[in-house]
């Protein structure tokens, strides 16, 4: 063994590339131009949707940031949106569907959003939503029963994230409860969000909690962190699970 895998430990066992065509459909990115933090032009949305049908996906739902404080996409603006990034799709025959919601920050307009049924969905009745990284809100749980009280199912984005968590797993398992479904970052099982996330998400798999996985892919450094990440072990153990709706979007 080398010295620095004396220093640091041998190196975690790789597996061929996982395909992901088995998954069929990407639930969470930022490839409309423009409006986020993500694609900044269409010749990048489009150089983003290429890459996605290389890497085997035959379908993305692309979920701009919706917040009250920062980027205030409406529907209205995201599908708008949508409709362009479609007609460049089609015009250089790109072979991936391109669907769109939003994803939602847990703010104090959501639950408003949610009781005027202003939010958009993904596979008829999921509404994705993000929290803040600092701490919990303290209506969490609230907001939760309003979207489920609404007819909507909440999907928690990349939950292994909160480190505000991370040393009490019984958090997460509250969620559970009360019927709130998990989407992991991928890119999280190859640590590109730090070791403390990676061992969360490698939990969250473990006991079965994750039920979508998404790319958050915002540029071309997420494609190579996507790539970077096909031969974990994780991924291909959540693949096999049998737990993933992606195929069924």
């Amino acid at each position: 063994m080398s010295l620095l895998g004396n220093l640091f430990g041998k190196r975690e066992a790789e597996l061929a590339p996982a395909d992901l065509s088995v998954l069929g459909a990407d639930v969470h990115s930022h490839f409309i131009p423009g409006i986020d933090d993500g694609a900044q032009s269409m010749d990048q949305s489009m150089e983003l949707l290429t890459a996605m049908a290389e890497l085997g996906y035959r379908k993305v739902v692309t979920t701009p940031h919706n917040m009250a404080d920062g980027y205030k996409n409406t529907p209205e603006i995201i599908l708008g949106g949508l409709e362009r990034v479609r007609e460049e799709v089609r015009r250089r025959n790109i072979p991936i569907e391109v669907d769109a919601a939003a994803e939602y920050y847990l703010d104090h307009e959501l639950e408003g959003k949610v009781t005027d049924r202003k939010v958009l969905t993904f596979a008829r009745d999921m509404v994705l939503f993000e929290l803040p990284f600092i701490s919990e809100p303290n209506m969490l749980l609230q907001v939760v029963f309003q979207m489920q009280t609404m007819g909507y199912r909440p999907v928690l984005a990349h939950p292994e994230r909160y480190a505000f968590w991370y040393n009490d797993f019984s958090k997460y398992e509250r969620l559970k409860e009360r019927g709130v479904l998990f989407q992991l970052n991928m890119i999280a099982l190859s640590g590109a969000y730090g070791p403390q996330a990676k061992q969360i998400a490698e939990k969250l798999i473990d006991v079965g909690h994750y039920e979508l996985v998404g790319s958050d892919c915002h540029s071309m450094n997420h494609v190579q962190a996507i790539k970077n990440t096909l031969a974990r072990p994780y991924l291909h153990k959540l693949i096999a699970s049998g737990k993933l709706l992606n195929s069924t979007l």
